[in-house]
């Protein structure tokens, strides 16, 4: 369906923008892939642009999706909360070195987009000054800024709208043919992608990204100029000759660059979130940057997004805990990755034959799944995880079959998307439709790799559903429920998702929940607490169990900051 062009920038040209920007950059996402050189050959700097915008995208609809669900008539989102979804949604799914920095351009464009809470857009002036702000904010986040990558692109193209007048579109317009020149003189800016002979692949991404800008307002896509044309570009721009791989005239950054590659690179890739204040983030970097390189740290407000190349990953996350609190740690090392080989020393890793791939609701269960050899991935309370981030998981288990546990009735579609992309890449996937984590476990508790997979998954499958599964939490408003009408601050007991008790204390409640499902039998009680679960109602559902259920047994876990208070399972 054609897209209708919008005249201005408002919350419709927002989410319509990230919509465009993740179906170009699906398209292009092999292409980047393939020219990712700098700064680390890994292969992947197209999948983490796009795992980047689609957690953006998924922000958007989320922040439209509360306000059709409002009274009527429909009121659409402001400008300002549409751009900070997007801003917010960016930062805690950032990947990657490109990803981090894209998260902190589009990060600098809400902070001009929502500078006026109650605007409902701006014009083509405003534009400009959210991509000079985006720019601007991207270099200062980068520890060490090196021409010919994206933070030139970003530059250019903010450069080009400044020099532009007109609408929404022709500031659009201009911004991207500036980052194409500027995206074909990477090369010789940096004798990496010149010997190479490709230009800079965060810089293609976001190239990608501004023509969804120039289609959003103008309704046409300028497309992808193709080298020879980025070439005369480049010539245009009064940058110098056409590109030529391995005719690069290097700056003094990109031999300091050149220099680290040929030296082999810090051996590990560090990226958290942090809750921390900014006073602490600044100790932050000058502690990280004497530890590794490709040190970029984007955010603000309490939360940031932190990403490293070190050699000790551990003194890394270390610096991060004396900062505040780091979560979502995902260290990737480089060495056990092909593309970070050189001269073919090491043969490609053999894929297993099977794995588990499951979707944990908080930190203490990761120790868990991850014993019983799951490949897991964190969903944090009002973060669950994005198609994008279960099929990259779904290849980190690097395996010829997988079962895939999404452990939420909300993630089925989610998962159920990845799972096809899966499978157009040669992996044989099955979703097994958990809809809670202790349902998982008990398909956990039940794998064998052993077997046919299809009696794997039946198996699989056949002790999840055995499994009934309750939450315990605190509503956050009034609300008409199936056990009657709830007050903000009521405790609340879940049976299979509807709510079947409500109650003022905790304890109380969950006693009220075991009860009624162990009124239909049942042989194990697994119990999960959440962090903000009260001291001692592990013991008193126990103590219940024993007393009034004989030959039942009860197991407990500690679960983490999962949302619920607890969770209860019963099979």
């Amino acid at each position: 369906m054609a897209q209708v062009p919008q005249t201005f920038f408002d919350a419709l040209a927002v989410r319509t923008w990230c919509g465009l920007a993740l179906s170009a950059l699906g398209r292009a996402r092999e292409e980047i892939d393939a020219i990712n050189v700098y700064p680390v050959a890994d292969g992947d700097t197209g999948t983490n642009l796009y795992l980047t915008v689609e957690s953006a995208a998924t922000a958007v609809e989320a922040v439209f999706a509360g306000h059709e669900a409002g009274s009527a008539p429909v009121q659409p989102p402001s400008l300002a909360d549409a751009a900070h979804a997007m801003a917010h949604g960016a930062l805690i799914g950032a990947r990657g070195n490109s990803g981090t920095i894209l998260a902190q351009l589009l990060r600098g464009m809400a902070q001009v987009l929502a500078a006026e809470r109650e605007a409902t857009h701006t014009d083509g002036a405003g534009l400009c000054l959210a991509l000079r702000q985006a720019a601007d904010a991207a270099r200062q986040a980068v520890a060490h800024p090196v021409e010919g990558t994206v933070l030139t692109v970003a530059s250019a193209a903010a450069d080009a709208a400044g020099g532009a007048e007109g609408d929404c579109g022709a500031i659009a317009r201009a911004a991207h043919r500036g980052a194409c020149a500027a995206l074909a003189a990477t090369p010789e800016q940096l004798a990496v992608l010149g010997r190479a002979g490709v230009v800079d692949a965060g810089g293609r991404g976001l190239v990608a990204v501004l023509a969804a800008l120039v289609e959003t307002f103008t309704g046409e896509s300028p497309g992808m100029p193709g080298l020879s044309e980025l070439s005369g570009l480049a010539g245009a721009a009064g940058r110098g000759e056409p590109v030529r791989a391995g005719n690069a005239e290097r700056s003094q950054g990109a031999e300091s660059a050149e220099g680290a590659e040929s030296a082999g690179g810090p051996a590990f890739e560090v990226i958290y979130l942090l809750e921390a204040d900014d006073a602490a983030v600044g100790r932050l970097r000058q502690r990280l940057d004497g530890l590794g390189d490709s040190l970029v740290v984007v955010g603000g407000d309490g939360l940031w997004n932190v990403h490293v190349h070190v050699d000790d990953a551990g003194a890394a996350v270390e610096a991060g805990v004396e900062a505040g609190r780091p979560y979502r740690i995902r260290i990737t090392h480089f060495g056990a990755d092909d593309a970070h080989t050189r001269g073919g020393e090491r043969p490609p890793r053999e894929r297993v034959q099977r794995a588990v791939v499951a979707v944990v609701p908080g930190e203490g269960l990761v120790g868990l799944y991850t014993e019983a050899g799951a490949t897991t991935v964190l969903a944090r309370p009002g973060e669950p995880p994005a198609s994008g981030e279960l099929v990259e998981a779904v290849r980190r288990a690097h395996a010829r079959e997988v079962v895939l546990l999404p452990n939420d009735a909300d993630l089925r579609h989610t998962a159920a998307a990845a799972a096809e992309q899966a499978r157009t890449e040669g992996i044989r996937v099955a979703l097994i439709p958990t809809r809670s984590a202790v349902q998982g476990i008990a398909a956990l508790a039940v794998h064998e790799p052993d077997r046919r997979f299809d009696e794997d998954v039946v198996s699989m499958t056949s002790a999840a559903g055995a499994t009934r599964y309750a939450e315990v939490v605190v509503a956050v408003r009034e609300s008409w429920t199936m056990a009657g009408i709830c007050q903000a601050g009521d405790v609340l007991g879940l049976v299979d998702g509807d709510v079947a008790v409500i109650g003022s204390d905790v304890a109380a409640t969950a006693e009220g929940v075991l009860d009624r499902m162990l009124a239909a039998g049942g042989e194990l009680v697994t119990l999960v607490l959440g962090d903000e679960a009260p001291e001692g109602v592990a013991e008193r559902l126990e103590s219940r169990v024993r007393e009034a259920y004989l030959a039942v047994d009860t197991v407990v876990y500690r679960g983490g900051r999962q949302g619920a208070l607890l969770l209860i399972g019963v099979e």
